[in-house]
């Protein structure tokens, strides 16, 4: 295995006497994500995806700066990067900066521009990508760039880690990089990735900035139906697709009860403040659903993770009109909030009944972050000092991220991948949407954030 060792002369001053990152960085960012946008790594599920290309420029780049890369596999072609930049305090605890490489498929058809072009039209790189999560892939590497060229080191040691399979189960990815080589994280507390710190227009003269610290769990169920098989024209009371339908319905209209989780507690009490009602959120007569009706665009930071969540997908049953079949099967997309789980399991039960079997086609633990900690403090410093008119808000994560797969280490994961986005950008639409794209301007916000941040970390 190579040396995790970054090779930079001579020390470097302390954080807070640092020089911003400087120009080239600023052009570096934006080149970096266009040409990881032109590196199909489309996952399809089931093994169907290849990272190594992807890898490979990601582990050349960190080289150029000095460092001594890693890549590893699980499978063939299905690689991970992972480096470590040796901070300048020893004894401090480390802190891990992921990303993934893998993207979500995208249909050229759908598109305004061809999805893996990377092509930068009018101030915006475009394709598959540009937000989920090559941005930040890029962000990475231009700020370790840049510091190699100025001779920075941060107070603690950074590991950087690209990861293969986020979009899938993980199993090729960070599942196998904490289970395989935990050593590579040796002595991270805390880490950072995707989906957090961009510009949420919540209205005229409001500018959030949420900052993710937690994520409801996956659960992701397959239900199966078992009745008797017979000819379609006969009477059939042991239906499998009856039974299954039935069941699916249920799941479809269930009213989950709110369940308020610290994190989601903070949010509510940051954005009822910056809205000017008053809201008790710790008071037992509380109405969460009352306080979100109220919030505007701001809503949408919250409404889907005030409670648990099921949602049917996917059906599968028979094949021929005239035969009614023996099995019949469904899969639903379930998130569990912390502390829920059992709740979600019970109502689960109930809800299929006596004729339907359900099973966790995948699952993964909800996690918490602390926002009233030093890290989600410079956090909120660093997001201020370049948008002083944006107001830093906790959020928890509706879905997930490769933060679960390191929560097994020990590691507390935050969602802080920084952008300064414009009026009418809808970044939430980006996630797995058609015409993805993301405006150079807020790559070099992203860059420098991440700059500071890491410095003051």
């Amino acid at each position: 295995m190579a040396d995790l060792t970054a090779h930079h002369d001579g020390p470097a001053p302390a954080g807070g006497a640092q020089p911003p990152i400087d120009a080239l960085a600023l052009d570096e960012v934006v080149t970096f994500t266009s040409e990881l946008i032109r590196i199909d790594t489309t996952n399809r599920g089931g093994g169907d995806c290849r990272e190594r290309p992807a890898a490979e420029y990601t582990a050349e780049r960190l080289a150029d700066a000095g460092l001594d890369p890693v890549m590893l596999e699980r499978t063939a072609g299905r690689t991970n990067v992972v480096a470590r930049i040796p901070g300048t305090d020893p004894s401090a605890d480390a802190l891990l900066v992921h990303g993934h490489l893998d993207v979500v498929p995208a249909q050229a058809a759908d598109w305004t521009v061809p999805p893996f072009s990377g092509e930068i039209r009018d101030g915006v790189v475009w394709g598959r990508g540009a937000v989920d999560m090559k941005n930040m892939d890029a962000m990475i590497l231009a700020v370790v760039r840049g510091w190699a060229r100025a001779g920075v080191r941060p107070r603690r040691d950074i590991v950087i880690a690209y990861t293969a399979d986020e979009e899938d189960s993980a199993a090729d990815g960070s599942g196998f990089l904490t289970e395989r080589h935990p050593g590579l994280f040796d002595g991270c507390t805390e880490g950072i990735s995707e989906s957090g710190a961009y510009t949420f227009h919540a209205g005229p003269g409001m500018t959030i900035y949420p900052v993710a610290a937690g994520e409801r769990g996956t659960a992701w169920l397959k239900l199966t139906a078992h009745g008797r098989a017979g000819h379609g024209s006969k009477v059939n009371r042991s239906n499998a697709v009856s039974r299954l339908a039935a069941a699916v319905a249920r799941i479809g209209d269930h009213e989950w009860p709110v369940r308020l989780t610290p994190t989601v507690r903070a949010a509510l009490a940051a954005l009822a403040g910056l809205h000017g009602i008053d809201a008790d959120v710790h008071s037992p007569d509380f109405d969460a659903d009352a306080l979100i009706a109220k919030l505007g665009p701001a809503a949408a930071l919250v409404e889907s993770t005030v409670r648990n969540s099921a949602n049917p997908t996917m059906l599968d049953a028979g094949y021929k009109v005239n035969v009614i079949p023996g099995q019949a099967t469904a899969f639903i997309d379930g998130r569990m909030l912390p502390g829920a789980e059992d709740e979600f399991r019970e109502t689960l039960d109930r809800l299929t009944g006596p004729d339907v079997e359900w099973e966790f086609h995948h699952r993964e633990v909800p996690l918490q972050a602390p926002v009233d900690s030093p890290t989600f403090a410079r956090l909120s410093a660093a997001i201020q000092r370049f948008a002083p008119e944006g107001h830093v808000v906790p959020y928890c994560m509706a879905g997930g991220t490769d933060a679960k797969q390191f929560s097994r280490l020990g590691i507390t994961g935050y969602g802080f991948s920084p952008l300064k986005l414009p009026v009418g950008y809808d970044y939430a639409a980006m996630f797995h949407g058609v015409d993805e794209r993301v405006p150079v301007e807020a790559l070099h916000f992203g860059v420098q954030v991440l700059d500071h941040y890491l410095r003051s970390a």
